[in-house]
């Protein structure tokens, strides 16, 4: 079910090469990589799991409320980050000649049900 929506969310995004469903603590839960794409979104996921954890205590220490999404953009890829619950995230990335703002949308949507699953 997990792998289904990670699925659709990179299957509609021009450019996107891959998906996950990953725990703050750094576990993922479901992944899914376009076919002939690489790039370790497990490891993606681990690394910025850590920095995730320091944004939502800075939004907490500046009492901003809660952080919902974060996009990270560098040379050769966009990370978009949707926060689900406390204690998990989606992630989806996006090579930079790929349409971000339709990954963003396409994970807003797929959010709740995402979030009912867990």
């Amino acid at each position: 079910m997990f792998r289904d929506n990670l699925r659709r969310i990179v299957d509609q995004t021009q450019g996107a090469l891959a998906a996950l469903l990953m725990g703050f603590d750094g576990i993922p839960v479901e992944t899914f990589q376009a076919d002939n794409k690489k790039v370790d979104i497990q490891t993606v996921g681990m690394e910025f799991s850590h920095i995730l954890t320091q944004v939502r205590k800075a939004a907490d220490g500046l009492d901003a409320g809660g952080v919902e999404d974060v996009t990270i953009r560098t040379e050769k890829m966009t990370i978009l980050i949707r926060i689900l619950t406390k204690d998990y995230f989606l992630a989806v990335v996006v090579a930079p000649n790929g349409i971000p703002g339709k990954g963003r949308y396409l994970m807003r949507v797929t959010a709740p049900k995402l979030q009912a699953d867990l």
